[in-house]
């Protein structure tokens, strides 16, 4: 048993080296079941100055829960560790949601803390996750499994699930089963005691076999997002963009290996179905093409790119221009002379003749506008193209009506009626778009 002492807790020392290189302690992710209370033992024994906290959630999936939360605090109290905890609001019905709120949660509390999540994950629970991924046809990414770059610690993943339950038997943990483990209504559950078990029947080296696969995977994996790293563009407001020279060169296959790697830099995740379809969209679409994803995201052909972003809202009503406005992602602003410098004087100011009344609305098809300098009016639809803004693109973009005449297409055009210069009463606007 010493040996198996020794060996837990150099797992720990060795996390606990890796966070203090970055100056991090940790916080504990605590559900009182068998292996969470095993590290927690562990980390105190062995490098208690370590722990930030230890958290502990409440799914409010029964007595067990509410138990499993007191049994956590009481722990930590007889160590010395401060305990945090807190109670999901309703409840949550499947897997993936009582996953959501727990993350949350732990990420809250490890930002906090300024610390790193540490989870109670074996390397049972990384055979379970990579086997789960191999039902679900999943590539590279999701192969690799627990050995995928992350920002939690999983200090026991190279040890058994069998060697924490005799440590935890030899260390007199506590703790308590939750009875959902049990149910063979989750997947995981299926898996970890029916379709593992039986394969590994007919093939008892399956879960060597299976991390063997997830390491591999995980240098795939790694390979992909430093490319990814350097051909992608991420946006202030999370959209991502990849030029088309730079993915000219791949078949359909390394596309859609490339593409959750480049979605994952926004942090959006790509269902099989969304990363074929992106696959076909970048060798096929022309410019002002858009598709639609799952999770409100859309994608968009650009000239001379490939933007992937929050799909488009509708546009807001007409709105009257005052001192300030918000219109969907554009702000208007008057300027005050008392502020400072006029402003620049470019297309997103315009200079309005004053005591006028102006409205902000999306461009109609049938609009037109006399530019300032040209002999004749022109469709906006043309200012709106010759600036570089394909279809999608120039859905509800907003102009400047005074009537109904427009004088001036933001970040475009102004008109002729809407050029800044001295020597007649004016309001100077500013507009800037506050999203894209």
């Amino acid at each position: 048993m010493r040996p198996l002492i020794s060996a837990i807790s150099e797992r720990v020392h060795d996390a606990v080296r890796q966070a203090a290189a970055g100056g991090q302690r940790f916080v504990l992710a605590v559900s009182g079941g068998r292996d969470s209370m095993a590290m927690l033992n562990a980390f105190a024994a062995a490098a208690p100055d370590a722990i930030a906290a230890v958290a502990t959630f409440d799914h409010g999936t029964g007595p067990h829960a509410t138990d499993a939360v007191r049994l956590v605090r009481e722990s930590c109290a007889a160590l010395g560790v401060r305990a945090v905890s807190a109670r999901a609001e309703g409840l949550a019905r499947t897997e993936a949601a009582w996953r959501e709120a727990r993350w949350r949660f732990l990420r809250d509390v490890a930002r906090n803390e300024r610390s790193v999540v540490a989870t109670a994950h074996t390397r049972d629970d990384n055979i379970e996750t990579v086997l789960m991924r191999v039902i679900r046809g999943s590539g590279a990414r999701g192969l690799a499994g627990l050995f995928a770059a992350s920002d939690v610690a999983r200090p026991l993943l190279a040890v058994s699930r069998a060697d924490v339950a005799r440590y935890a038997k030899h260390a007199r943990v506590r703790w308590i089963d939750d009875p959902s483990n049990e149910s063979r209504a989750h997947l995981r559950n299926r898996v970890r005691h029916e379709i593992l078990p039986a394969l590994l029947r007919a093939r008892p080296s399956l879960d060597d076999d299976l991390i063997a696969v997830a390491r591999r995977a995980a240098k795939i994996r790694a390979t992909l997002d430093d490319c990814a790293r350097r051909i992608v563009r991420e946006g202030n407001d999370g959209s991502l963009s990849v030029a088309t020279a730079s993915l000219a060169d791949y078949d359909p296959e390394a596309l859609c290996a490339l593409w959750p790697a480049l979605a994952a830099r926004g942090g959006i995740i790509l269902d099989a179905r969304g990363t074929a379809g992106l696959a076909r969209f970048t060798m096929r679409a022309t410019p002002g093409a858009r598709m639609q994803l799952s999770g409100g995201f859309e994608v968009l052909r650009r000239r001379e790119d490939i933007v992937l972003r929050r799909a488009s809202a509708a546009a807001p009503e007409p709105a009257a221009l005052g001192t300030t406005l918000d219109w969907g992602q554009w702000r208007f602003a008057r300027w005050d002379a008392g502020t400072g410098h006029r402003p620049s004087g470019d297309e997103w100011t315009a200079a309005l003749p004053g005591a006028t009344q102006f409205v902000v609305r999306a461009w109609r098809d049938g609009d037109r506008m006399h530019g300032a300098g040209d002999a004749a009016p022109r469709r906006v639809k043309r200012f709106l193209r010759d600036a570089g803004l394909v279809g999608p693109e120039r859905e509800g973009w907003p102009v400047v009506v005074c009537g109904d005449d427009v004088v001036w297409i933001p970040g475009v055009r102004r008109s002729s009626a809407a050029t800044v210069r001295s020597g007649r009463p004016e309001v100077v606007y500013v507009c800037e778009r506050t999203e894209r």
